[in-house]
């Protein structure tokens, strides 16, 4: 079984929480990411994901002034590289989430999806 530190994605798109809702959707999409993580320095302080821009686009506030902090998860779930894949569909499944962060203690040092969980389920059978 897959380790999350064999498939996660280690260039991980970050924001700071008071950056615009519409800059980091661009970000986002110049990247083709689904999430960016919300730093304060280097400690992870959010994630802020696809759902969420769609959340503030829905609100009708001008997605230039609102700020990302207003529409973050908080202290999101996190685990380390030595966890199995399947350990973390399983968390993502039951959490209703599809973005994971990969820390080595305080440090990000990357971020797995769903997709990437589930690409190397296929890839194995």
């Amino acid at each position: 079984m897959a380790k999350l530190g064999e498939i996660m994605t280690g260039e991980v798109l970050t924001a700071s929480s008071d950056a615009p809702v519409a800059e980091v959707a661009k970000s986002m999409v110049k990247r083709r990411v689904g999430s960016a993580l919300v730093m304060q320095s280097s400690l992870l302080v959010g994630i802020f994901t696809e759902r969420d821009v769609l959340r503030a686009a829905a609100s009708g506030k001008d997605l230039n002034a609102a700020r990302v902090s207003e529409w973050m998860t908080k202290d999101p779930e996190t685990v380390d590289p030595d966890v199995e894949a399947d350990a973390a569909a399983e968390l993502m499944l039951s959490r209703s989430f599809r973005h994971l962060p990969v820390l080595e203690g305080n440090d990000v040092v990357g971020i797995v999806s769903l997709r990437d969980v589930l690409s190397t389920r296929v890839r194995r059978k």
